[in-house]
């Protein structure tokens, strides 16, 4: 039987779990099991979980559906449980190093307490000294084991579950379980303080609680406010029935109002309908469990107490209206820098959206591209009433499709749209003096599978983070998502980790990536032709990413000599960055430069095989199943100064190079299509390739455009069953 079970819910925080889980592991105390408890067995989670069942024992996943939410969570861990002790950890929380050995020690001195109640750190999610706010409510309490009446104000209702070790016999004997609903820590600490006998404190950070930058969920606007009366009601009618002592009922009594109050005070929290709803409910259970003897708190918080204790809404209601038009004030919006383009937009955002227009744009306004081009193609199709609007730049304009309305970065046609659409697709960002409208819908599509560090985790590498500029505006502009697109597991982890915020990720693949799985033949010959590819010839698509610390385009390698090396029978399709477009394709005897080629998917449609350094093009172009060799001529280098979330040298798509001639041998022996390099291919397919296949703009269209429920969205093809478009080789045949 372990010392402690720790019970590790993982809802929302997929992208964190790794580090709350090696905190644990890397406690210099082992004796524990460790149970990460997951959504269902395909939730992103649950692959994250069960790489660390297979490495360690100690490690037991638990399934609980989202429908039961955290105290469901909880619940599920606790029944699986085995050891002696139970500790709660958030997914997004660490346990400090030493903390088990801290927590068997005091333990030891102790003996067998029901509860022991420890230190905690909140630690900003930015920047910011961390702030241990159970400090001064313990330093308080006796130094060995006591009983609670010793120590009135440790309620238990201040401190959250994952900040007190709870023996398993005495949850076990009480029956205690964390109840339904939100704020199931009130509920639960409440509860367990009242029954326990005997509690101990240790005065030591143990748990490091991460703070999310789109905070507490429980500070979220809606109807689930109402839990946090029925937790009250739970705990205060539990406590007059074990007749507490005056001290303790009081001091019990104060801290959970405090909480109410503190629900009250923000009126954002609830729909106006609600409001004196909960005013009144919260009243009467003021005056239902206020205990004999009560005296309210002075100054301004006693003076709470009173409205409340009388179901004064109006009056509570009129001592807050200061702060609330403060804060509508500070959401005063839109800042374009021209005068009369701030009036003009200002205007149009009177009026009222339009339910059936939606604005897109991609890669800053380069044109009709990527997935939110595909997402417009569908739409087309599947949703013909919406008007769709491109932003493209002037330089753009002529290679828009005819057929395509588009409006011109800057234009007053531009901000009526921006201002007036419901639906608003990017795979970049709109400019920062675009106004999230309450009722609009914005979409990022992303555009890429992210190997290197992307958004926040991009602030410890200095020469990116030069150039990235304010964090701050990037992640207000992160704010007024509200879907983000996925196309792996991988991507919405690093994703919720890099763009921390609120919105919801669709794990419904990359639209631009469909076009793998629904072209043709006929458009695989289609597209070679227009690329000048001739005839009867292997082309190799070279493809190297852009270096932050480099200026100007480097192809890193010369290409006219790897021709030559790897003889008559190859032609390179040469595609530099997008940051180094120089116009519309050319060939150059042996080299085709199709960098200024629209559409990147239509270049991989016609590549025999792929060579890259670290651009993400490799996850697209795995959809394909072809041939991928990685150039990795200064991986050292790129890691170090530009940050990566994998080894990419660990699990490559194929085979590797780190020198013009090694890079030639693999073409000219064979190597870089053998079974070594498919073998390679079908586990980065595995891992990558999960969401894509070939209906990824249709789920966009019918849940975002469409608004259709979840679960009427076409379910994601399994791997296996995918055909990709054929190969250029086989048509050659």
């Amino acid at each position: 039987m372990p010392r402690f079970s720790i019970i590790v819910p993982s809802h929302g925080a997929a992208g964190r779990l790794s580090q709350a889980l090696d905190s644990v592991l890397a406690q210099s105390f082992g004796d524990f099991e460790l149970l990460p408890v997951c959504d269902a067995p395909d939730a992103p989670a649950s692959g994250v979980a069960s790489g660390y069942a297979e490495r360690d024992p100690r490690v037991a996943p638990v399934h609980s559906p989202p429908s039961d939410g955290l105290a469901g969570a909880r619940n599920a861990g606790m029944r699986a449980a085995t050891g002696d002790w139970l500790l709660f950890l958030d997914g997004d929380d660490m346990l400090v190093p030493g903390a088990l050995a801290e927590l068997d020690a005091r333990l030891r001195e102790t003996g067998d307490v029901d509860v022991l109640y420890f230190e905690h750190e909140r630690a900003p999610w930015w920047t910011g000294e961390p702030a241990n706010t159970a400090a001064p409510l313990l330093e308080r309490a006796p130094d060995g084991a006591f009983s609670p009446d010793q120590a009135p104000r440790l309620t238990g209702v201040r401190l959250p579950a994952w900040s007190a070790a709870y023996r398993a016999a005495f949850v076990a004997d009480h029956g205690l379980t964390f109840p339904a609903g939100h704020f199931t820590d009130l509920g639960f600490g409440g509860l367990s303080a009242i029954r326990a006998e005997r509690v101990a404190v240790l005065r030591r950070v143990v748990v490091r609680h991460r703070l999310r930058r789109q905070g507490n969920r429980l500070n979220a606007p809606g109807e689930h406010q109402l839990d946090l009366l029925d937790q009250a009601e739970l705990v205060l009618a539990l406590a007059a029935e074990a007749g507490l002592s005056p001290e303790r009922s009081a001091a019990l009594f104060e801290q959970v109002v405090a909480t109410v109050l503190k629900a009250v005070a923000y009126p954002r929290r609830l729909p106006p309908r609600l409001r004196r709803t909960f005013f009144r409910k919260a009243g009467r259970l003021y005056r239902r469990h206020r205990p004999a003897g009560f005296r309210a708190p002075g100054g301004s918080l006693g003076v709470q107490h009173r409205l409340l204790a009388a179901g004064a809404y109006t009056a509570f209601r009129a001592l807050r209206a200061g702060n609330q038009l403060a804060a509508r004030a500070a959401q005063l919006g839109p800042r374009p820098r021209m005068l009369r383009t701030r009036l003009f937009y200002r205007r149009r955002l009177r009026r009222p959206i339009d339910p059936n227009l939606a604005v897109y744009c991609a890669y800053w306004g380069r044109g009709y591209a990527c997935s939110p081009a595909a997402i417009h193609a569908k739409a087309r199709q599947l949703a013909p009433h919406v008007r769709s609007v491109f932003l493209v730049e002037p330089d753009a304009v002529d290679s828009m499709p005819a057929d395509v309305e588009h409006a011109i970065i800057g234009s007053r046609k531009y901000w009526d749209v921006l201002a007036r659409a419901k639906y608003l697709i990017n795979n970049a960002n709109f400019a920062d003096a675009v106004v999230k409208r309450p009722g609009s819908v914005h979409l990022q599509t992303q555009h890429g599978t992210p190997l290197k560090k992307m958004g926040v985790d991009q602030s410890t590498y200095p020469v990116v983070a030069a150039a990235t500029g304010s964090f701050a505006k990037l992640l207000a502009r992160v704010d007024r998502w509200d879907y983000n697109l996925s196309s792996n597991s991988h991507s919405t982890q690093m994703w919720e980790r890099a763009f921390p915020s609120s919105y919801e990720a669709l794990e419904y693949g990359y639209p631009r990536n469909d076009v793998y799985y629904t072209a043709t033949a006929d458009d695989v010959v289609r597209v070679r032709r227009e690329l000048g590819v001739p005839e009867g010839k292997t082309a190799i698509l070279y493809a190297p990413t852009h270096r932050d610390h480099a200026s100007g385009f480097d192809a890193r390698l010369d290409l006219e000599a790897f021709c030559e090396a790897i003889g008559d029978d190859y032609v390179v399709l040469l595609r530099a960055h997008y940051f180094y477009d120089r116009g519309a394709a050319r060939a150059d005897g042996r080299i085709i430069d199709v960098t200024g080629h629209r559409s990147s998917e239509d270049v991989c449609l016609a590549a025999d095989a792929l060579i890259t350094d670290y651009s993400s093009i490799m996850f697209d172009y795995a959809n394909l199943d072809r041939p991928i060799v990685v150039y990795a001529d200064d991986w050292d280098v790129y890691r170090e100064v530009r940050g990566v979330y994998f080894d990419l040298m660990e699990a490559p798509p194929g085979r590797v190079a780190a020198t013009p001639e090694a890079l030639a041998a693999l073409f000219r022996d064979g190597s870089y299509a053998d079974e070594r390099a498919a073998a390679l291919r079908a586990a980065f397919r595995e891992r990558f390739c999960q969401f894509d296949d070939g209906r990824a703009a249709e789920r966009v269209v019918r849940r975002v455009l469409l608004g259709e429920p979840p679960e009427s969205i076409p379910p994601v093809i399994p791997l296996a069953e995918r055909i990709p478009a054929p190969t250029p080789v086989l048509e050659r045949s």
